[in-house]
């Protein structure tokens, strides 16, 4: 080996070593928070409570406990196209329009069962966005809630290679 291409070697892996831990270090919500997609606090408390209709808490966690409102924001900001992503803004307007008119007021005033028949009938709609915010959300509610960790570690059994292996059994003849 050359003498300088050795010491070329040896100064990029320490300045990689010391410049690494301080790149890691930079990495927060607010440094990976999404910047194409502008969500509200009242649109992301109603995507909340959207979530949590889809998946409400039993006896086991509901989505808006495992954030997964937080996830579908977050998925469909860095993973789908224009179109979907101007859906998906619609659809927080279009939700509370369908429960003022059919109930009077705001979805998160609304209880659970008038919650899930807003829901159906948006899923159910002539209207396309309505049709496609509530197929979007569902979608990722749903992706995002069995692969959660809680669900993963805590309701899924996880065999890291599946079957069994007996070395000690009798074999018949």
């Amino acid at each position: 080996m050359q003498r300088r291409s050795a010491i070329k070697n040896i100064a990029l892996t320490i300045g990689g070593t010391i410049v690494l831990p301080s790149w890691a270090n930079a990495w927060n919500k607010e440094a990976i928070s999404s910047t194409s997609l502008k969500i509200s606090a009242s649109q992301e408390n109603l995507l909340a409570e959207i979530v949590e209709t889809i998946i409400p808490k039993t006896d086991t966690l509901g989505a808006k406990d495992l954030n997964v409102h937080q996830f579908t924001i977050k998925m469909v900001a860095d993973c789908y196209d224009k179109k979907s992503q101007e859906t998906f803004s619609k659809g927080f307007g279009l939700v509370d329009a369908a429960a003022k008119r059919d109930f009077a007021k705001t979805f998160i005033e609304c209880d659970g069962k008038q919650k899930l028949e807003i829901l159906n009938k948006m899923s159910n709609s002539e209207n396309a966005d309505e049709k496609g915010f509530v197929r979007l959300v569902k979608n990722l509610t749903i992706q995002g809630y069995l692969n959660s960790e809680y669900v993963m570690t805590n309701l899924r059994i996880f065999e890291f290679a599946p079957a069994r292996y007996h070395g000690c059994v009798p074999v018949k003849k």
